[in-house]
């Protein structure tokens, strides 16, 4: 097969993750597969020479203690298959990282992750002012959140937050160089993409998409601080007309999070009542009874489980995990496990900052924006090891790395 065949398969392959994802769990695991199989069966065809093999030995480092965790399981049937699985994410961040190097025209797909990006981003709009989104979706069980695409999942905003900083900061690299037009075109999709996620109800993300947007633009040295302040008070100004013009987000926004919070007649019985931080409260109950490797990735569920019988804590809550990073690394791998993890993740994250901010790219700043904005404190999030997460935060984390020949594990 001639390096221009592979190099095509490659861009197709890559091309149609964000799709893959929209259309369920089975198909962005298989597309991942496909990835996966085609790195391999081409290996004969190409030297493969990883000049940064740190970063290949502390991937093989984080696999082996996932493997370990698996072992001392409360239940090693329950997270053996994820634990097993997760070498995907190690041969994807190879794959795509190879792509890179042995490509020239190695950007193409995201124009076709543009494409995808921005139908959602209509469709999800579209769902907010007309109640069904453009195949007729919507959902009443989360309380009117979007749902776009994915049917009866509220899981648009996270989807959004894991691909805006990558689009955001391919059309940066595209268009801001040019005129005065394009640079406003730049600042308006800025502008969208955060209010797409504030729209969709899911609070968390829309903090974090605020957040991401500040990191985007204190770091970014391609703006000056003048534009920099002017783009941020306007966009706050401008999601902020539409959460008021909107009972819903008022609800969701306003009412059911700051006015409880700020109202002391209402704070204690929001503490006592809040679902998450009963959810913090037992994946911290759990951490205290397992508080050296935790119960096992995947074993936050069998634990509050098998407590509903067996009643040992009555601070467990029946749930799939903890809802929060942090306390679910606590629970599930303990304090060494999580020291582990947290080790691994902070240094592949933070060790070519400074490379990031002094070579001006802003696809691998979007991309570190979004790695960073995954370990913010306190805020609720997803079970970082389940497929859809891991999938959003492996692809960012490979294309940080691949996007730039100073940082891409092939390069010299």
């Amino acid at each position: 097969m001639n390096n221009q065949r592979i190099e095509n398969i490659y861009l197709f392959l890559i091309s149609i993750l964000p799709l893959s994802i929209i259309i369920g769990p089975s198909i962005s695991l298989s597309n991942i597969l496909l990835i996966v199989l085609f790195f391999f069966s081409n290996l004969k065809f190409a030297e493969i020479n990883i000049q940064n093999k740190k970063i290949f030995y502390l991937l093989i480092l984080l696999y082996i203690y996932l493997i370990f965790n698996s072992f001392i399981s409360i239940d090693y049937k329950e997270g053996i298959f994820r634990n097993l699985g997760f070498v995907r994410f190690i041969i994807l961040f190879l794959a795509i990282n190879f792509y890179f190097y042995i490509s020239e025209n190695n950007q193409k797909f995201f124009n076709i992750w543009s494409i995808i990006i921005l139908i959602l981003v209509f469709d999800s709009f579209f769902e907010f002012f007309f109640g069904k989104n453009l195949l007729g979706y919507g959902d009443d069980l989360y309380n009117n959140r979007i749902v776009s695409f994915f049917r009866d999942e509220p899981i648009v905003g996270a989807y959004l937050l894991g691909f805006k900083f990558i689009i955001v900061g391919y059309f940066f690299e595209k268009l801001y160089k040019k005129d005065q037009g394009s640079k406003i075109f730049l600042f308006l999709i800025l502008f969208i993409f955060v209010s797409c996620i504030i729209i969709t109800g899911e609070r968390s993300n829309g903090i974090k998409a605020i957040v991401g947007l500040m990191l985007f633009l204190f770091l970014n040295n391609k703006i000056s601080f003048k534009v920099k302040i002017s783009i941020f008070v306007l966009s706050l100004i401008l999601t902020g007309s539409i959460v008021t013009n909107s009972n819903y987000l008022k609800a969701r926004y306003g009412q059911q999070l700051f006015t409880q919070l700020l109202d002391n007649s209402q704070r204690d019985q929001f503490i006592e009542n809040n679902l998450y931080l009963k959810l913090y409260k037992s994946g911290l109950a759990v951490f205290k009874d397992y508080p050296i490797f935790g119960v096992g990735n995947k074993n936050y569920r069998v634990i509050t489980t098998q407590n509903i019988e067996t009643k040992k804590n009555n601070n467990y809550l029946l749930n799939t995990h903890p809802h929060q990073i942090y306390i679910e690394f606590l629970s599930e791998h303990g304090i060494v496990g999580s020291i582990i993890l947290l080790a691994i993740f902070f240094f592949l994250i933070f060790k070519n900052l400074k490379e990031i901010i002094l070579s001006r790219n802003s696809i691998q700043l979007g991309c570190f924006i979004y790695l960073v904005l995954n370990f913010i404190p306190i805020l609720p999030s997803g079970s970082f090891f389940n497929d859809f997460s891991s999938t959003l935060f492996w692809i960012n984390l490979s294309i940080m790395y691949a996007c730039n020949k100073s940082t891409n594990i092939f390069s010299k």
